[in-house]
């Protein structure tokens, strides 16, 4: 297995964290056994942070779908613990910190011999009114260029439409390039931010106004955040962005380590009208096309 510090093409790391969302017991009991059967016949650990689900369900499921689930808890080649050990220890939600347990994590498994890590995490808690869940859509938005595509982790994050709003839903589903199970829905968020499957940056789409003030400052905070020094800001499928989002990105990239320029890519035309008049919001972008 390759180290922790190994590089992982972006493309491929694009299918490794994936948003499942279901309905029904069913459908998760169906998505468990899919998911845990393929990584213990590879030779994986197998992790699965429950919340909303007790932990003995998650044993009691596996074995009623012909997972030997028992021998693999035995053999440490099955992990079942909750939410409350691992996004969030120390009582909040951290995003860094919780990027640091995906490589201890990978580290773990390779240590013990095994020929990857795959995970499950239940995502009902972002829902709740918990410290830091706030951030839950800044952490999706930065974990494939700053875990995935650096380590050699699959993870599927287990969304249950019966325990989060629609719109809070379709807005982190989203952020995942890959996703299992989407409904169908009469409109998508007003809203969309997503990361790029190549160079490390993120994908606008839609409108940032008022009503996705939320959003925008989690992707700013994921723009501020990026270790790469090298950005891209694709705005290609951007149909709207006022003032106050422009400033809130802009406020971003001066809190950036680094004084490379973040690259926008095919502006609209509405932002160089408001650049024109507000040049100061401007500072640390370069407009770029394809």
């Amino acid at each position: 297995m390759r180290g922790a510090t190994a590089s992982v093409d972006g493309a491929a790391a694009s299918t490794r964290h994936v948003a499942v969302e279901y309905s029904s017991d069913a459908e998760w009991a169906g998505h468990l056994a899919e998911f845990v059967r393929a990584g213990l016949a590879a030779g994986e650990q197998v992790r699965y942070f429950a919340d909303a689900t007790d932990p003995g369900l998650v044993t009691r499921t596996l074995t009623r779908s012909g997972v030997d689930a028992a021998s693999a808890l035995r053999g440490g080649q099955l992990v079942v613990i909750t939410a409350d050990e691992t996004y969030l220890t120390g009582s909040r939600f951290d995003p860094d910190a919780m990027i640091g347990l995906w490589r201890e994590a990978v580290d773990g498994a390779a240590a013990q011999g095994f020929q990857g890590l795959r995970a499950i995490g239940e995502m009902s808690w972002g829902a709740r009114d918990l410290a830091g869940a706030e951030r839950l859509l800044e952490y999706e938005l930065r974990i494939h260029h700053e875990v995935f595509e650096q380590l050699p982790l699959t993870a599927w994050c287990f969304y249950d439409r019966r325990l989060l709003a629609p719109d809070e839903l379709a807005v982190l589903a989203r952020a995942h390039l890959t996703r299992s199970g989407a409904a169908v829905r009469d409109g998508e968020p007003g809203l969309a931010v997503a990361p790029l499957a190549g160079p490390p940056g993120f994908r606008l789409s839609g409108s940032a106004g008022y009503e996705s003030r939320r959003v925008t400052a989690s992707a700013a905070a994921a723009l501020a955040a990026s270790p790469a020094e090298h950005l891209t800001l694709d705005l290609s499928a951007l149909d709207h962005l006022d003032v106050a989002a422009l400033a809130d990105l802009a406020r971003a990239v001066r809190r950036r380590p680094y004084d490379t320029p973040v690259r926008l890519l095919n502006a609209p035309p509405a932002l160089h009208r408001m650049l024109e008049l507000f040049p100061e919001l401007g500072d640390g972008f370069q407009e770029v096309s394809r």
